[in-house]
C-alpha cells in the first residue's frame, strides 16, 4: 500500500491518493479496511475509489462524492493499469467545490499514477 498525503488542497479541503495490487472485490474491501484502520482515513469525509479487475471489469465506489469513482475509472482505464485499486481520500474543508471537486480527484490520481513505486 502506498500512501501520498496532502497532496492536493483547495478552499479547505485536503486531499490524499493511495493505492495498491488487488486482484477481486472482495481485497479492494480488504484495501479500504486496512486504509481506514489509520483513524486519519476513517475519519475523512470521501475515500472514494476505483479498480479495473482483469476477471470482473470496473468496480467503483464513491462514497458520497458523487462521480469521482468513475473519474478514477477513467484514468486507469487510460492508463491501462488493470488489478490495481487507487483511492482519493478527502477531508471537506467546509466550502463547496462545485465542479472543481472532479479537478481535484483527477490531480491526485495522476500524482498516484506519475509517483508509484
Amino acid at each position: 500500500m502506498q500512501i501520498f498525503d496532502g497532496i492536493v488542497t483547495d478552499r479547505g479541503s485536503k486531499y490524499a491518493v493511495s493505492g495498491g495490487p488487488v486482484s477481486s472485490r472482495a481485497e479492494a474491501q480488504e484495501f479500504i479496511s486496512r486504509l481506514c484502520k489509520d483513524r486519519k482515513f476513517a475519519k475523512a469525509t470521501h475515500n472514494t475509489w476505483g479498480v479495473v479487475l482483469e476477471g470482473e471489469g470496473p468496480v467503483k465506489n464513491d462514497d458520497g462524492e458523487s462521480g469521482a469513482g468513475m473519474v478514477i475509472l477513467r484514468m486507469l482505464e487510460r492508463a491501462e493499469l488493470r488489478d490495481h485499486i487507487v483511492v482519493v481520500t478527502r477531508w471537506y474543508g467546509g466550502k463547496k467545490l462545485g465542479g472543481d471537486r472532479f479537478r481535484r480527484v483527477q490531480d491526485a490520481v495522476r500524482y498516484y499514477l506519475d509517483n508509484r513505486a
